[in-house]
């Protein structure tokens, strides 16, 4: 198996991993360096148009990339970070076009791997899509996915830690909360926890 040492070598030169999330692989590559997003749009044969998420360490990340943050981020953070949720919000001057071509938003993942949250806390932020070829299904099996990269990039086996099943999209960007993508957890689960959610 690929060493912890290995893939941060591979992600410090700027290449792709793939790492095991939660829910299914990512593809992962340094958020900040442009060359680094270019291969992982290459990869995946993905638009550009197609925005990516940064996958951050901590809720001080979240806040370096953001701006207008509702009053309960931190609860939310604090109930379901790390885990299968994606928060977008208001994206403030850090964050680089090439990551949320040229939106007003962008969305934040904390994969809740041990592996992967060490690479992000040594090498973050990260771009982290899911990791297979646009518009085929999202990789759970390792073996399935270096076969459909061809082998061109490393990665941590972990299919037994993955549950299979995509995160939650939230969208707190805008006056009212919206579920972009019904995953993991719930609009049940959301507003159990912080009432305060307006849909």
């Amino acid at each position: 198996m690929t060493s912890l040492e290995e893939l941060s070598q591979k992600l410090e030169e700027g290449q792709g991993v793939v790492l095991p999330t939660e829910t299914v692989y990512g593809l992962f590559a340094k958020a900040l360096m442009p060359s680094s997003v270019d291969l992982v749009y290459d990869l995946k044969e993905r638009s550009r148009d197609k925005a990516m998420n940064l996958n951050v360490a901590s809720y001080d990340d979240i806040i370096r990339f953001s701006k207008n943050q509702p009053s309960y981020l931190k609860d939310l953070y604090t109930a379901f970070l790390p885990g299968p949720l994606t928060i977008i919000l208001q994206a403030n001057d850090q964050v680089p076009a090439w990551i949320n071509s040229g939106l007003d938003s962008v969305g934040f993942r904390l994969p809740s791997h041990p592996v992967t949250r060490a690479l992000i806390a040594q090498h973050g932020p990260l771009i982290g899509p899911s990791a297979n070829k646009s518009g085929q299904e999202s990789g759970k099996h390792f073996a399935a996915i270096m076969q459909e990269f061809d082998q061109q990039v490393l990665g941590y086996q972990d299919d037994v830690f993955l549950t299979g099943r995509d995160s939650t999209i939230l969208d707190l960007s805008g006056h009212r909360a919206k579920i972009l993508r019904q995953g993991a957890v719930s609009k049940q689960d959301l507003v159990a926890v912080i009432p305060e959610l307006q849909f």
